[in-house]
């Protein structure tokens, strides 16, 4: 087995961008805090940033939005109970606050409840009361929130890394971000209704948890934690952006409709074989 020369040295070109741009999200130890199995920025002969597009209505992905057992549900259930936290954007820099995300959740032209006043240092407070006291010691409504079933858009961030210690290609979740569907909401675009950090969903809310399921059709018996199905890829996803110096996204590199489609999906075969080219047998 030897390294194909021509690949080797556009990696080894690519590498220093690579580092430069880890530095900026790494440790002191060169490990992305991010990550559920951290490389070490020194392994990594390549790294690029991905963004994928999943439409829980998809057949394939029907298995994570069973009813009664919606992934969605799963999430948003365990922010409320305050087992974990949402992020503002992917970027997993900024929390967001508990009012924010409930304000997030709840439907247009609805009653707001009362301004819960919370840091980032406070444990969210039990949202789940139909009533909330203000103030004045008066009773305020809880407004009317979306189904958890309802968010069928999910986009997910990863970094696919080049471990040149182990000489394979790691998908690296970073983190997961639920939107409103367009049809769900008045102003007729997508809305992003919380971030969350991958490594966080699998150490608090997925693993062990036998509420955070992926339905098994074929087989209901042998049903699959979420956990697992993500790090089987049992999910189908499209390619909407990745790392560039404009921050673009597909559509507008190329073209909206179809030929942006055709374009995600020549990028990911191009990934595919440039994996394939490291190394010759």
């Amino acid at each position: 087995m030897k390294i194909n020369a021509l690949w080797a040295t556009f990696a080894l070109c690519c590498l220093p961008f690579a580092s430069t741009f880890a530095q900026e999200v790494n440790n002191e130890f060169g490990y992305n805090p991010q990550s559920l199995r951290p490389i070490n920025q020194d392994d990594q002969l390549y790294r690029k940033t991905m963004w994928y597009r999943i439409d829980l209505q998809e057949k394939q992905n029907k298995a994570f939005h069973a009813r009664g057992n919606e992934l969605t549900n799963t999430i948003i259930e365990a922010a409320k109970a305050g087992i974990i936290r949402p992020f503002s954007n992917d970027s997993l820099a900024t929390r967001m606050s508990l009012d924010e995300f409930m304000q997030n959740l709840t439907m247009p032209n609805q009653a707001t409840e009362p301004e819960w006043n919370l840091d980032d240092d406070v444990v969210w407070e039990d949202p789940n009361n139909a009533e909330q006291q203000n103030q004045n010691g008066e009773n305020t409504v809880k407004a009317e929130e979306y189904l958890p079933r309802e968010f069928k858009i999910l986009e997910l961030k990863e970094d696919l890394v080049f471990d040149k210690k182990r000489s394979r290609m790691y998908h690296d979740i970073q983190a997961i971000t639920i939107f409103l569907p367009a049809d769900k909401n008045p102003t007729g675009i997508e809305k992003p209704i919380a971030t969350f950090s991958y490594r966080e969903l699998v150490e608090n809310v997925f693993r062990d948890n036998p509420a955070a399921i992926w339905y098994n059709n074929q087989n209901p018996k042998e049903h699959r934690n979420l956990e697992e199905a993500f790090e089987l890829r049992l999910f189908a996803a499209h390619l909407v952006k990745y790392s560039n110096s404009e921050d673009s996204s597909i559509e507008d590199i190329t073209a909206v409709g179809k030929a942006a489609l055709v374009s995600s999906i020549q990028m990911e075969h191009e990934l595919l074989e440039y994996e394939h080219n490291l190394w010759e047998y």
